[in-house]
């Protein structure tokens, strides 16, 4: 029997785990923007074991631009070169028979090589090197771009916060975007996930100049042909790592 997510296991996966840490690292300037899919095409790319969740009926496909900073594992200090990136990755919004929430990565891209290799092997996920370049200028406005190593596809984002941030509300779209402490990944047939731990988001809408959905095309997606439905951003979040387990 297939369970649906309740709000209390909304509220379980928010919560620190029993389980020690394998790595922290901190997130930053994170843009979400997400674009309302057709949920059966969503459905069509998932592994066994795993089932959409939407809200309210509707799916979404999220990307995920943003900068990973002070990276290290547990008890160990940062590296110059290697603790410090940036990662964008393509998402969609799953749970498992159990109704645990979480996230499916369709791809992460990633301008560290080292970090590519080592998330493949620890946590099987679909990293891809890519060359990335971001910075924010004085006006708060986060300029990033990146290219697909070995494609010459680029994306290039340019945004910044649009008000003051704020914790989402349970219940809210934004909060079953956002707050999502689970991600699974597909292990020769077996679905495993893995967890983090972090404070909420202090989410704002965000103002975006600039954005593209390149990386739609680059995972078997078709481009939408208009600006994502929603954008957010928040300024960041310090995040502890846990191990994969067997679902």
């Amino acid at each position: 029997m297939i369970v649906a997510p309740s709000r209390e296991s909304r509220r379980e996966v928010c919560r620190r785990p029993a389980q020690f840490q394998v790595m922290h690292q901190n997130w930053n300037h994170l843009l979400f923007l997400h674009w309302e899919m057709d949920p059966d095409l969503l459905r069509s790319t998932l592994p066994e074991g795993l089932h959409l969740d939407t809200f309210e009926g509707k799916a979404y496909l999220g990307v995920v631009p943003f900068f990973m900073n002070n990276i290290r594992p547990r008890f160990c200090p940062t590296v110059p070169g290697i603790s410090d990136f940036l990662e964008m990755n393509l998402r969609t919004y799953v749970h498992d028979d159990h109704g645990k929430p979480g996230v499916w990565f369709y791809c992460l891209e990633a301008n560290q090589a080292l970090a590519v290799g080592v998330a493949r092997r620890l946590f099987h996920l679909p990293y891809q090197h890519a060359v990335m370049q971001a910075r924010v200028d004085k006006e708060g406005w986060v300029h990033y771009k990146s290219r697909r190593a070995w494609t010459g596809v680029s994306s290039e984002y340019l945004y910044r916060p649009a008000e003051p941030a704020k914790v989402s509300e349970e219940g809210t779209l934004e909060y079953f975007l956002a707050e999502r402490y689970v991600l699974f990944s597909e292990i020769a047939g077996k679905i495993y996930s893995g967890r983090v731990y972090h404070t909420p988001y202090l989410l704002s809408r965000a103002e975006v100049a600039r954005q593209d959905a390149r990386l739609f095309m680059l995972n078997g997606f078709h481009p939408p042909e208009r600006p994502a439905d929603l954008a957010h951003y928040s300024r960041g979040v310090k995040v502890d790592v846990y191990p994969l387990t067997r679902n």
